[in-house]
């Protein structure tokens, strides 16, 4: 039965389940955003499984909390090398080659780690080796991702599609881990690196699906000059420099995970080793998982500096607390706390700096969210085996609290930074909008 009398025209306001689930938005908008989506996915698991075998395989092998935070100091060096070069190299070159060519590096390296893995008596020196040429493929290969996702993703659509990857990440960060606990202990290392490998070549397959992605017209060639170009850039923008070192300054003082194996043994529960590890990237598939909120959010730095503060409190909390559950709800809460603040610095990132800039700043941004990660293990594995693996912890957690806080106070830009109203985040989404307009409608066959 109809009725025939004059309809409302305004559209129903979505629910409240609808309204704070997830926005799919850039998966049904974009092909290539899906398989990019899924090859990230398979690969992003197996990596975590490698990311909880190595540092158990060091620790058996050496039975040294220094030695396992040595990893971070390893992988320092090419990241600071190759991400900035690799941000070069995503401006000048077909971003979509980049990213085949470092998986299918991964997909070596993982051979390699499951070769020594197998052997009678496995060495040391290929672990740190692998770990190195990992971190420079790495670097190489995230600029071109993070500067790719606007290419394929319309601008409205940015923050839907980060916290889309954010939960990709988190899916094989949550599975990865806690399977990995139960693998290396019961079917061997070599399974943990097996199950990496073929990840690696499944991304590489979905890859070859998406379009290639030539440099822009604009975009300078590799060299120092373009790479000091984007240094300047990124230092005009006392927001973005802000989002840098907040993150660099957390990440730092409050990571644990380098002594979490040793952390799980003081807690006389080994068998927690995989759950610890899950439980940040846990948190942070919560708020993904919830993140239809984050559209509605306009003063982003201000939500990232009082999320990495949180970050601090939940890591400092976790270093207290003698309970294993304890410390698994607050590295769960400390996880959550870090996916907001990586939400919406990577939405300031997207939505305000130029394509032919894009990759440059892509590598500056690697450096922000993984430098401080890699010196914050060999800080935490240093202050370890000084003062004790709890003491490490929460020391760092507070440490983190009072940075986070001080930078805040001598980054007013960042408090004040409004998507509405940035002179940057204006005139980039009215050059979108004026290329969508100019651009020819699908065919159906495209579409």
């Amino acid at each position: 039965m109809t009725d025939d009398g004059p309809t409302d025209p305004t559209p129903a306001p979505p629910s409240r389940l609808r309204a704070v689930l997830p926005d799919l938005a850039p998966w049904h908008a974009s092909a290539d955003f899906r398989k990019l989506w899924l090859a990230g996915l398979i690969s992003s698991f197996g990596s975590f499984l490698t990311f909880v075998a190595l540092p158990v395989q060091i620790k058996e092998l050496t039975g040294s909390a220094a030695a396992v935070g040595a990893i971070g100091a390893v992988e320092l060096v090419p990241l600071v090398v190759f991400g900035l070069y690799g941000g070069a190299l995503a401006d000048a070159l077909d971003k979509r080659k980049l990213i085949l060519w470092t998986e299918a590096g991964q997909a070596l390296l993982s051979a390699v780690l499951l070769v020594n893995a197998l052997l009678p008596s496995p060495a040391v020196w290929p672990l740190y080796a692998v770990a190195a040429l990992s971190s420079a493929l790495v670097s190489v290969q995230r600029p071109a991702l993070d500067a790719l996702w606007p290419r394929i993703v319309a601008h409205e659509h940015l923050p839907a599609a980060g916290s889309l990857n954010a939960l990709r990440w988190q899916v094989g960060g949550v599975a990865g881990p806690a399977l990995a606990g139960v693998v290396v202990a019961y079917a061997g290392l070599g399974w943990a690196y097996g199950t990496d490998l073929l990840t690696f070549v499944a991304s590489v397959l979905l890859t070859l699906g998406i379009a290639p992605s030539p440099a822009s017209h604009a975009a300078a060639k590799p060299s120092l000059k373009a790479i000091a170009e984007g240094a300047r850039y990124a230092w005009s923008r006392k927001e973005l420099l802000g989002t840098y070192v907040i993150d660099i300054a957390a990440m730092l003082f409050a990571m644990p995970l380098a002594v979490l194996p040793f952390l799980a043994d003081e807690l006389n529960a080994p068998w927690s080793l995989g759950l610890m590890y899950a439980a940040v990237p846990a948190g942070a598939m919560l708020v993904s998982l919830t993140s239809g909120w984050t559209s509605r959010v306009h003063r982003h730095g201000r939500v990232v500096v009082l999320s990495a503060a949180l970050w601090g409190v939940a890591i400092a909390a976790a270093g207290v607390t003698r309970d294993v559950w304890l410390v698994l709800l607050f590295l769960t809460l400390g996880g959550a706390a870090d996916m907001v603040s990586g939400i919406f610095r990577g939405v300031m990132w997207n939505q305000t700096i130029p394509d032919e800039l894009r990759g440059r700043l892509a590598g500056i941004e690697l450096l922000s969210y993984s430098v401080g990660p890699q010196l914050g293990q060999t800080y935490v594995g240093g202050i370890a085996a000084w003062k004790g693996v709890r003491t490490s912890v929460w020391s760092g957690g507070l440490l983190c609290v009072g940075a986070v806080g001080l930078l805040a106070l001598c980054l007013p830009k960042l408090m004040a930074y409004d998507a509405r109203t940035n002179e940057h985040a204006v005139r980039l989404r009215e050059q979108r909008a004026a290329a969508a307009a100019a651009a020819p409608a699908p065919t159906p066959a495209e579409s």
